[in-house]
């Protein structure tokens, strides 16, 4: 891991559970790097399991949230120009609208545990204007046991948490092809219900 990430990682723990809670936020470095290390100072009694995740599920929503402001009140036109300084390419944008224009408000469930477009999904639904508290639900429903994961398995590894990509593989996994299983029984629930209403 870069000397610029520990750096960074040294700032954001050294201000506590609300360094962990920026850091998720801004996600300057992975979000599962962040937990990781929290799960890692949770390990030396630095801080408490049960907040490292409150704190690092809120700044996920907190993220969520700018970027579904972002799509809600700027639109395409702002993703496109400044979408880069959020690592936020516009083809994942465009893939997660069609999708959100397709199914509708459960991919903002589904897609949290897809990389890549686990945070562009909050752009188009920003843009379509989803309810803001349906969108906090779905979005938080997703968020807790993905900080639940790596906070745990940071504390589980202890001073091996650096290796937190090549171990957490088998554990994200499941959360992949569920949230795929997921996508396959809400698109055919959705189909279902179009040819019904026909």
């Amino acid at each position: 891991m870069g000397d610029i990430i520990n750096q960074i990682l040294e700032v954001i723990t050294g201000m506590g559970y609300w360094g962990i809670l920026l850091g998720m936020t801004l996600e300057v470095i992975p979000s599962e790097i962040v937990l990781a290390y929290a799960g890692y100072l949770v390990y030396h009694g630095q801080l408490s399991l049960v907040e490292a995740v409150i704190f690092g599920t809120l700044g996920c929503l907190l993220q969520h949230v700018i970027l579904y402001a972002i799509g809600r009140y700027g639109g395409r036109m702002l993703v496109d120009k400044y979408g880069k300084y959020l690592h936020i390419k516009s083809k994942h944008v465009d893939m997660t609208e069609r999708w959100f224009q397709k199914y509708g408000v459960g991919v903002v469930f589904t897609s949290r545990f897809i990389p890549v477009v686990r945070q562009a999904i909050s752009i188009p639904a920003g843009i379509a204007k989803m309810n803001i508290f349906i969108f906090l639900l779905f979005s938080g429903l997703a968020s807790i046991p993905w900080a639940i994961l790596f906070v745990f398995l940071g504390k589980t590894l202890g001073e091996n948490w650096k290796n937190i990509n090549e171990i957490a593989a088998p554990y994200t996994q499941p959360f992949l092809w569920g949230a795929v299983g997921l996508m396959f029984i809400y698109v055919v629930f959705k189909t279902i219900r179009h040819k019904k209403v026909q």
